[in-house]
C-alpha cells in the first residue's frame, strides 16, 4: 500500500505545483511521471535496506539462481527508470521499461503469495495494485 501512497502523494503534489504556476509541471503527465518516479524510488529503497531485502529476496520463486542478484539489479532498473522518468526526452522509454519490469517481476508477487512469504498483500490485492503501477507506465508511453 506504501508504494501507492508516493504514487498518488508525488502525482498530487506536483499537480498542486503545476496550477500554482510551474510550467515544468503543469499538466497531468509530467505530474504521473513525477508521482510514478517517486513510487519507484521509493520500492528500490528496499531492494538495498536489512530486513526489506531480506524480504524482497524471499519472494523470488525458488527455481531463479542467485536471487540477492537478481533483487540488486531490479532495485538498480527501478532506479534509473525513476530518474529517466524525470527527464522528459527519456520519458516515454523508462515508462515503457518500468512497465515491462513489473510484469517481469510478478511472478515473484505470485510466488511469495502462494508461498506465503514476505508481509504484504494477498495475490488479489497484490495484482490489482500491480495493474494499477502498470496502467501508470502505459498512460506514459505514447
Amino acid at each position: 500500500m506504501e508504494p501507492l501512497i508516493a504514487l498518488v502523494a508525488g502525482f498530487t503534489g506536483a499537480r498542486l505545483t503545476g496550477l500554482a504556476g510551474v510550467d515544468a509541471l503543469d499538466g497531468w503527465h509530467p505530474a504521473l511521471r513525477v508521482g510514478l518516479a517517486l513510487m519507484f524510488l521509493f520500492t528500490a529503497s528496499a531492494h538495498f535496506q536489512g530486513r526489506l531485502r531480506r524480504e524482497l529476496i524471499g519472494m523470488v520463486p525458488p527455481r531463479l539462481p542467485r536471487p540477492g542478484l537478481l533483487v540488486t539489479v531490479t532495485g538498480i532498473l527501478e532506479v534509473a527508470g525513476a530518474t529517466g522518468l524525470l527527464i522528459p526526452v527519456t520519458a516515454p522509454w523508462a515508462a515503457a521499461g518500468l512497465g515491462l519490469l513489473l510484469l517481469a517481476m510478478f511472478p515473484a508477487n505470485v510466488s511469495a503469495a502462494r508461498r506465503r512469504v514476505a508481509q504484504g498483500d494477498p495475490l488479489g490485492p497484490r495484482s490489482a495494485l500491480q495493474a494499477v503501477y502498470v496502467g501508470a507506465a502505459v498512460l506514459l508511453v505514447p
